[in-house]
């Protein structure tokens, strides 16, 4: 995962505005961006249910097969106010995918998604994986490609303990664009420590959107 984030700050760094790739936003305000990829799932209205706790906005990066296979709780994220943005229609990494095939599956989970509030959606490329050609074929297709800056490593661990502290206030800094994932219920019983310790600690949850000045 170090090698992905080296990967992507250096074709930050090089070739790639904000407008179009981003792994974190501004530090001048104490607010936190949580993402959850990979849904939604039967678990998703629990996960809301603890953001709704804590009166948090996150951001969803959602599968477009799992909006299908759900749409009720993709319905749900949307109704309880938090943002929605593509993940993807497969789960299939970007850089193994021509460009027309990025396009698609972008497209078709689009089609299953509210119309996006900016200029540029957004998505995240499933498993974070980028390539400068992948980020070529998500720009053209009109999007922002979002990575993230603290990664809770939720999955690469079953202990709610790991990823709360993985969380915890020193290890955060403002402008955070958090990694988690739905689905995982080591996830789900970490996140009201982990919220009430980052709450605590005088920060506020916002989308990405918020985070970025775009919504």
């Amino acid at each position: 995962m170090s090698g992905l984030r080296s990967l992507a700050r250096g074709i930050a760094g090089r070739i790639a505005p904000p407008s179009l790739l981003v792994l974190r936003g501004p530090a001048d305000r104490r607010a936190v961006a949580l993402t959850f990829d990979d849904g939604p799932d039967p678990l998703t209205p629990a996960y809301l249910d603890v953001l709704d706790r804590f009166g948090a906005r996150a951001t969803f990066f959602v599968l477009g097969a799992s909006c299908e296979r759900h749409p009720t709780a993709l319905l749900e994220i949307v109704r309880r106010g938090h943002e929605v943005a593509a993940h993807g229609f497969t789960h299939r990494r970007f850089p193994t995918l021509p460009a027309a095939a990025i396009a698609d599956e972008l497209r078709r989970t689009a089609d299953l998604l509210p119309p996006p509030r900016r200029s540029r959606a957004l998505a995240r490329p499933p498993q974070g994986s980028v390539s400068a050609r992948s980020l070529a074929a998500c720009a053209a297709a009109g999007y922002t490609t979002v990575l993230w800056s603290l990664d809770s490593d939720d999955c690469r661990t079953r202990s709610p303990e790991v990823v709360a502290e993985g969380l915890a206030p020193a290890r955060v800094a403002p402008g955070e664009i958090v990694l988690l994932h739905e689905g995982q219920p080591w996830t789900l019983e970490a996140l009201p420590r982990a919220l009430e310790e980052l709450a605590g600690a005088g920060y506020r949850f916002a989308t990405v959107g918020e985070l970025l000045g775009r919504e």
